[in-house]
């Protein structure tokens, strides 16, 4: 049912005459004659209007259905009132994925900073993998991404952010403890915990030109888990540094040679509200600019 014949109705029924009707609502007396006998043949051929002397009248049908089509109306309207006023106060929904790590410092401080500012801004947050966010990115389920890895998928758009260093994490009696950085190849035979990150499936690349096979104890896919296991015994681990946490039984030696860059990860393409894509646009500047890097371990 088209609104604006309802609404050419509403008006005819209430002066009943078709010039002051058509004057009223800015259209020729054809065209509404026209709207009128078109609803009138929608409607079964059911007669809304019938002469009285120079003007018109309604039926009985008319009466009933004007009835209905008015409070229809009314409620149209007010919820079309109701959105206007509500455009700029509504909640916004920010759907943003990260890969483990890549919330620490700066990106969660701008999170609550643009939180503070912007009342109608909610954060809906969602930690997984890099190819697990940049299908949800693809799906719409969520509106952009923090990955530390690329595709060669061209919907996608990536943007460079920043590159981090990876430390190895060793119990603080390890007899590398106490060294100032260490090569890759002088751990690829101690006991690995993989970190659910991209760059541990491949550590027999770090070490490049050692012949020895990596010994994997397990893999973890939290940061969390893979400190703890490292504390307990278990072997050891390598993490970014966003990863790190200040903890008295263990050390953090950096790992030389190796960085790992970050990517805002969007859809091409994709139309944002302003505040989602303000909060975009905030979040590369201020992880682009070296001055918000945390301070290392």
């Amino acid at each position: 049912m088209n609104y604006n014949v309802l609404r050419y109705f509403s008006v005819l029924a209430q002066v009943e005459h078709y010039t002051l009707a058509a004057a009223r609502l800015g259209i020729s007396q054809p065209s509404l004659s026209s709207a009128i006998h078109n609803l009138e043949t929608e409607l079964g051929g059911v007669k809304l209007f019938e002469k009285s002397g120079r003007n018109i009248r309604l039926t009985e049908e008319g009466r009933f259905y004007r009835e209905k089509v008015d409070a229809a109306l009314h409620e149209l309207d007010a919820a079309s009132l109701t959105l206007k006023e509500s455009r700029h106060s509504a909640p916004v929904v920010i759907r943003l994925g990260c890969v483990s790590g890549s919330l620490a410092g700066t990106a969660a401080k701008q999170i609550a900073d643009y939180s503070k500012k912007n009342n109608r801004v909610r954060f809906r947050i969602t930690e997984s993998s890099a190819e697990t966010l940049m299908d949800l990115v693809r799906q719409e389920e969520l509106d952009m991404a923090l990955v530390d890895l690329t595709d060669r998928d061209r919907s996608l758009h990536f943007r460079k952010l920043k590159e981090q260093g990876f430390y190895v994490v060793l119990p603080k009696e390890h007899p590398l403890a106490d060294r100032r950085e260490i090569e890759p190849g002088e751990i690829v035979e101690e006991p690995q915990i993989v970190f659910n990150y991209d760059v541990n499936k491949s550590f027999r690349e770090w070490a490049s030109g050692v012949h020895s096979e990596e010994r994997v104890q397990c893999t973890v896919d939290t940061a969390q888990a893979a400190l703890d296991l490292v504390a307990a015994g278990v072997g050891i681990t390598c993490l970014p540094f966003t990863c790190l946490q200040q903890r008295e039984d263990l050390r953090y030696v950096p790992l030389t040679n190796w960085h790992q860059a970050l990517y805002m990860c969007i859809l091409y393409d994709k139309w944002l509200e302003p505040p989602v894509w303000d909060f975009v646009e905030l979040l590369v500047k201020s992880l682009r600019d070296k001055h918000n890097e945390p301070i290392i371990l």
